[in-house]
């Protein structure tokens, strides 16, 4: 039975990579469940270190105990390594020590590697591997580095470059997880710009995808993006600079936000929840405090997320950017949706509506479960679930008040936001046969 159950997980690439996380998760609760992870030495119960593991694992930062008082410095590494683990794929580092090791890499484990990396083909994968370590562990030590330099002024040099370490990791793969206390996130640094600039950026690369970092670092050698990447930095760009626009529209007047702080800050502060959106998990003011319409804003920004092959969830920037696409070329009636003077093939359209209506269903069903099993209002249980899905980890204060079926819920949410929902169902799914034939055209009427 148990070998008949492995060779099903090991069919498909997709069921390889469920299994994997899977894996990685319930590993991963078992050691927060030690007393050692504990800074007061007690064991936490099994569905709370269920959650804390695949909110780790999934990069998203919704924490049911503040993680920097409850748990001890093992805890923090084991958190830690949970977050490397998940940003940058459990198969990008089990692919790195076969390489250190000098194994050759199997064709089956350059396809799950291609399952992984949300990429087309399986040709120069390993490349791509060598590249995603590089950069990610490139721009984590340079976040480090200046985050230690800040944390020094305000405590010892060891704890601050411990905090340092911490920080850029976290806040690079999106996680969300800090070591503040008392569930404050980066509120002591709301008006600090050297804090926020570092952060914002930090979030901004981790959320572009390893695809476009490399475009990125290499356009001295070939002087042109390809269409992904135009793509997603115009989509991140555009939904970046409306969401500080409208973040700071909404909360001008808000007394109990930004209402009474200066003019500068009141950017600053729109700024950064606008980036943070894109997955980061971290936040300067207390999103709860926000008008309601300011909330539902962020509750569409968290949905679309952040971009392919990135450490971040959601529907992803470039699936919105295909919607909008197409909607503008119905509008126009055209039939082909062009971006960037590059035509779509229909396949990228169906795909892109397809992803796009699983993420509204999973949303929807996640909201009305914790709509039965939690005593709150329908806006705070909204955003809880969108956040948990998109990973983001930003919360309106539910998250340590949730029943067990509500952390079960959330657990559910957080996994399949970050594995994706088309990974989960071709992994379930049975596997598809050849059509032998098509049926008759029909005609319905729309709208």
């Amino acid at each position: 039975m148990f070998r008949k159950a492995i060779r099903w997980f090991s069919a498909s690439p997709p069921r390889t990579l469920l299994l994997g996380f899977t894996f990685i998760i319930f590993a991963g609760a078992q050691l927060l469940r030690l007393p050692i992870s504990s800074a007061n030495g007690e064991t936490m119960s099994f569905v709370d270190a269920l959650f804390t593991s695949t909110s780790a694992t999934c990069v998203t930062g919704l924490v049911l105990f503040d993680t920097g008082t409850y748990f001890s410095t093992f805890g923090h590494w084991v958190i830690l390594l949970l977050i490397q683990i998940g940003g940058i794929g459990f198969m990008t580092m089990a692919t790195l020590f076969a390489l250190i090791l000098r194994r050759r890499i199997s064709l089956k484990e350059r396809l799950i590697l291609q399952e992984s990396l949300n990429q087309g083909s399986i040709e120069g994968l390993v490349r791509l591997v060598r590249k995603v370590i590089f950069y990610a562990l490139a721009l984590e030590m340079v976040g480090a580095v200046l985050y230690s330099a800040r944390f020094a002024l305000d405590m010892p040099l060891g704890q601050a470059i411990y905090h340092g370490i911490f920080h850029s990791i976290s806040i690079f793969n999106n996680a969300g997880f800090d070591l503040s206390g008392d569930f404050s996130s980066f509120s002591s640094y709301s008006t600090d710009l050297f804090m926020n600039v570092v952060s914002m950026v930090l979030i901004i690369l981790g959320g572009f995808g390893f695809i476009v970092l490399a475009d990125l670092f290499e356009i001295r050698k070939k002087w042109q993006f390809s269409l992904h990447t135009k793509v997603v930095l115009g989509v991140s760009a555009g939904l970046i600079i409306i969401g500080a626009v409208i973040i700071f529209l909404f909360e001008f007047t808000n007394d109990r936000s930004i209402g009474n702080d200066a003019f500068g800050h009141k950017w600053l502060v729109s700024l950064f929840q606008s980036v943070t959106t894109r997955s980061g998990g971290i936040t300067t003011v207390d999103i709860s405090e926000f008008r309601q319409a300011t909330q539902f804003f962020i509750i569409i920004l968290m949905f679309i997320g952040a971009s392919p092959g990135s450490t971040g969830g959601g529907i992803k920037t470039t699936t919105f950017a295909v919607l909008v696409g197409a909607v503008l070329a119905m509008i126009r009636g055209k039939e082909d949706v062009v971006l960037f003077r590059m035509r779509l093939s229909q396949e990228r359209v169906y795909k892109a509506v397809t992803v796009t209506l699983f993420c509204i269903g999973i949303v929807m069903l996640g909201t009305m479960v914790l709509a039965t099993t939690e005593d709150a209002a329908f806006l705070k249980i909204l955003f809880e679930a969108t956040s948990a899905f998109g990973t983001v980890g930003l919360s309106m204060g539910l998250t340590g008040n949730l029943t067990v079926a509500g952390k079960l819920t959330i657990i559910f949410l957080m996994f399949i936001g970050r594995l994706g929902p088309l990974t989960l169902t071709y992994a379930l799914g049975p596997k598809p046969g050849r059509v032998l034939y098509r049926h008759a055209e029909g005609k319905i009427i729309i709208g």
